[in-house]
């Protein structure tokens, strides 16, 4: 672990905090915080936090001894002043002579001694930092200390590796009871320059921000050199088929498997991440890999991440690629099935009412193949797999030199299930797409834009297809929520296999397809050149025909449904002159809904179209509109708002009307007028 101490750094940020009436502890402790958080051996996803003892004014300007204790929500690597909020220390320092102090009644009297009450919430662990003395107090949860702590000899190892110049604390869960324990730990030693927490992780403090950033380097270079002497024999590697089915090809089956049904065909979806690296295959390569998975995670704050412990499947034969959809159900259930029993053993043991979580896994191992990271959405799936990869650097660490024995999953299940996640949990509501993938084609034009982006405002992912790819990646810029621009000739066949299978690298899968992209061309149907004619069927149906085919082939593998929605137009329905090679293969792609609809209602996949008029867009032009209104015989304002309302229709209207049919689970093979009134275009 190399030091990234820089006093011209440290400086630096000093300066510039100062100009902000920010002092040089707190600038400091920023300075040394992020320089721990962006290291992912010790910190990830909020676990660790630092401290530092100093004062502040409050609101009516009297000065306190305060402590600046990293606040809930941010993220250590980038953390400002404001993410460590100062919280009156004296209060916290008279909570030590108490004998009990609840969870909820600890949080209460952090909050009411901040000295801003606008600022986050301070750590579970801001008692422990408060009850040591030391100005500077440092907490990571370093994959090399993991390796030490995960044994069932970890007071001995932890002896012969640390010395005495590290306190030992055996494993309690975070708050008041454990800030206390570490407290007596300290003071029966005071000359130690921290703490090993059994199963948990480590403390180092100092009198200044770069001595506890030192000895945190110190020590877990300390434990890394002990893990690297040892040379353990490698581990049996298991067998693995001849060839191996592919991740493309596992990932909608799992991706499937792992979603949470809901009753009546209603399921809440995962997001999935692959991750893969020489490293990771060849630790998930072990023939111990289930076992290890197992045994659970290895520090306790990781079970708000991946639940339990991992999931393993078996290496994915090519050959039998058929039958490995049935082999993940089976492990599904079998991890679900586990996790419940976990649950209803534990929350038997008291009168606490507990909501159970969803028993899926949220970290899958595959040998051969890799890692999948499961989410309801694309950072969830994220962080699982940036947990996995920690996961396996501690296991391994941990083989090294002896065996991986982490907190029993009895242990674990007070902080799973600690009541104020539970509280934070049931305040987050999903919205009504989260977890959810939609592809759009034409997705750069003015509907296919509005229809992405409404969609991610609803929670989707979506993957923006459009011919220039420039432009589909500013689109997906704009939808936002990790939304992803593809640039895609969809005439071409292997183009569009392509775009899905990028929807499938990036997320997972599919669950929505917009087929939106079209175009049009003009001329009397019987003085038209073949060519134009068969151009506009390859665009305007079979471009539909081959996405609906490619979302199928997919929405099939993960088998939860899905949705095909189709741009039809109103010239399938009320054609216009001159407007034939445009609206004969609409007319086609509005029968391709329904058979869709027919063919593929049984498992779940509705299909509907929007027949949609006089939109302004890349098809509709202001030189189309000239042409079309002079057709007509009416003014561009007259051509442009001819309906029964009077009013010009836009494209968020038609994304509206996209977005209706998404969310309406029991509506197939209908067709949404989307025109203002036109009763000659109405159906039905």
């Amino acid at each position: 672990m190399k030091n990234l101490w820089n006093d011209g750094d440290a400086e630096k940020l000093v300066a510039d905090y100062a100009k902000k009436g920010v002092g040089r502890d707190l600038a400091l402790r920023v300075y040394t915080t992020r320089l721990l958080g962006g290291e992912p051996r010790l910190v990830l996803h909020g676990g660790g936090n630092t401290s530092c003892k100093t004062k502040a004014t409050d609101l009516v300007g009297d000065e306190w001894d305060v402590l600046c204790v990293k606040g809930s929500g941010w993220d250590m690597g980038v953390i400002e002043p404001q993410g460590l909020p100062a919280v009156k220390l004296g209060a916290l320092l008279k909570a030590r002579s108490l004998k009990k102090l609840s969870d909820e009644d600890m949080v209460a009297l952090q909050r009411a001694n901040l000295i801003d009450p606008s600022s986050p919430n301070p750590s579970v662990e801001t008692l422990l930092h408060a009850f040591l003395p030391h100005k500077f107090v440092d907490h990571t949860h370093s994959t090399a200390v993991l390796a030490i702590v995960d044994q069932d000899d970890s007071e001995a190892l932890s002896e012969k590796v640390f010395g005495s110049r590290m306190g030992y604390v055996p494993y309690i869960m975070p708050g008041f009871d454990l800030a206390k324990a570490a407290a007596d730990v300290f003071e029966a030693d005071p000359t130690v320059e921290g703490l090993i927490l059994d199963k948990h992780g480590i403390f180092t403090f100092g009198d200044d921000a770069r001595q506890a950033y030192d000895r945190m380097i110190h020590y877990v270079n300390v434990a890394e050199d002990f893990i690297a002497r040892q040379g353990k024999p490698r581990t049996e590697k298991a067998v693995l088929p001849s060839r191996l089915a592919t991740a493309a090809e596992v990932a909608p089956m799992l991706r499937g498997a792992v979603a949470v049904a809901r009753g009546e065909g209603r399921f809440d979806r995962m997001i999935s991440d692959f991750r893969t690296s020489d490293a990771i295959v060849d630790f998930i390569n072990s023939a111990r890999i289930a076992d290890y998975a197992g045994r659970g995670v290895s520090t306790p704050d990781l079970s708000i991440r991946i639940k339990t412990g991992p999931m393993a499947l078996p290496a994915p034969d090519a050959a039998k690629i058929n039958d490995y959809k049935s082999v993940i159900s089976s492990h599904v259930e079998a991890f679900a099935k586990d996790y419940r029993a976990y649950f209803e053993s534990n929350d038997g043991l008291d009168d606490v009412k507990r909501t159970m979580l969803d028993p899926m896994p949220r970290l899958t191992l595959v040998p051969g193949l890799g890692m999948f990271g499961h989410g309801r959405t694309l950072k969830d799936a994220k962080i699982a797999s940036d947990v996995g990869e920690m996961w396996i650097e501690a296991v391994r660490g941990a083989e090294a030199v002896g065996d991986f024995r982490p907190l029993s999953k009895a242990d674990l299940f007070p902080l799973e299930y600690w009541s104020l996640e539970q509280a934070k949990l049931a305040s987050n509501k999903p919205k009504p797409l989260t977890g959810q993938v939609v592809l759009v084609t034409g997705g750069a034009g003015a509907i296919g834009a509005a229809t992405a982006k409404l969609f991610a405002d609803n929670g989707a992912h979506a993957v923006i297809v459009d011919l220039d790819a420039t432009k589909a990646a500013e689109a997906a810029r704009k939808a936002g929520n990790n939304s992803i621009g593809i640039g895609t000739d969809i005439t071409d066949p292997a183009q569009m296999r392509a775009a899905f299978d990028k929807a499938i690298a990036v997320f997972g899968g599919v669950d929505i397809l917009v087929s939106n992209a079209g175009a049009a061309w003009e001329g009397r149907i019987g003085e038209l050149d073949d060519a134009i004619l068969r151009r506009s069927f390859e665009l305007n149906f079979f471009a539909h025909q081959s996405a609906a085919q490619n979302a199928v082939r997919i929405m099939l593998e993960q088998g939860t449904g899905g949705v095909l929605l189709f741009n039809t137009s109103k010239q399938a329905v009320n054609p216009g002159p001159k407007f034939g090679a445009y609206g004969i293969p609409k007319a086609a792609t509005l029968f391709l809904s329904r058979q869709y609809a027919l063919d593929y209602g049984a498992h779940g996949i509705r299909s509907n179209a929007v027949n949609a008029d006089r939109i302004r867009s890349g098809l509709l032009t202001d030189a189309m509109i000239a042409s079309r209104s002079g057709a007509r015989g009416v003014s561009e304002k007259e051509y442009m708002s001819g309906n029964l309302l009077g009013q010009e229709v836009t494209a968020e209207d038609v994304a509206l009307a996209f977005l209706h049919q998404a969310l309406a689970e029991r509506t197939t093979a209908d067709v949404t007028t989307v025109d203002g009134g036109n009763i000659a275009a109405a159906l039905r």
